[in-house]
C-alpha cells in the first residue's frame, strides 16, 4: 500500500493542486495530512484526491468547525493526535512534534507522522523503533521548497519529493 503524506499546506492552493496531481498519479491508497490546512477552502483542491484523506488539526487551523464541515466528503480531520492501523502498520498522526523520539522508540507504533516545523525529517524504522516522517511544508512559504512524501507500507520506507 502506498500512502501520501503532507503537512502545513497554509492555503497555498497551487502547491496543494500539484501535490494532489502527484498523489493521484502515484496511485496512492490513502492521504494523511499532518495539520495546518488553515482555511476551509483548501477542501476544494484536496477534494480532487482519488482516495480518502485523514488529517489532524494544526495550531493554525482556527475555524475547526467550518473546516470539518467543508471536508465532509473529502476526508476526516481529527483533533490532537490520531492513532490507527492501516495495512498492518500502526500509525500515530499529529501536528506538533511532542515526544517524537519516545513515540518512535515505544514499540507501540510502526510509523510516527508529524508536521509543524516546516522541516523534512525522515527516519527509517526497524523493530522496535518506528519510522518517523515529517514531510516538510507543502506550502513552501518558509523554506522556498514545497515538499510532501510517499510511504510504502510493505517496505516501511518513505520518500520525500520536491515540487
Amino acid at each position: 500500500m502506498k500512502i501520501g503524506i503532507l503537512s502545513d499546506t497554509h492555503d497555498n492552493l497551487p502547491a496543494i493542486e500539484r501535490i494532489v496531481e502527484r498523489f493521484n498519479g502515484e496511485k496512492v491508497d490513502l492521504v494523511l495530512h499532518a495539520g495546518d490546512f488553515v482555511s476551509p477552502f483548501t477542501a476544494v483542491p484536496l477534494g480532487k484526491l482519488s482516495v480518502p484523506l485523514v488529517g489532524v488539526f494544526g495550531n493554525n487551523d482556527g475555524d475547526r468547525l467550518h473546516l470539518t464541515r467543508r471536508f465532509d466528503g473529502v476526508g476526516t480531520i481529527h483533533a490532537g493526535y490520531h492513532t490507527f492501523e492501516v495495512d498492518g502498520v500502526r500509525v500515530v498522526l499529529m501536528h506538533e512534534p511532542r515526544s517524537i523520539d519516545a513515540l518512535a522508540e515505544s514499540g507501540v507504533y510502526d510509523l510516527v507522522i508529524y508536521g509543524h516545523t516546516h522541516q523534512v525529517d525522515v527516519r527509517p524504522g526497524g523493530q522496535p523503533t518506528a519510522a518517523v516522517v515529517n514531510p516538510g511544508e507543502a506550502c513552501g512559504w518558509l523554506t522556498g521548497r514545497s515538499t510532501a512524501a510517499l510511504f510504502d507500507t510493505q517496505t516501511r520506507t518513505a520518500e520525500v519529493f520536491v515540487l
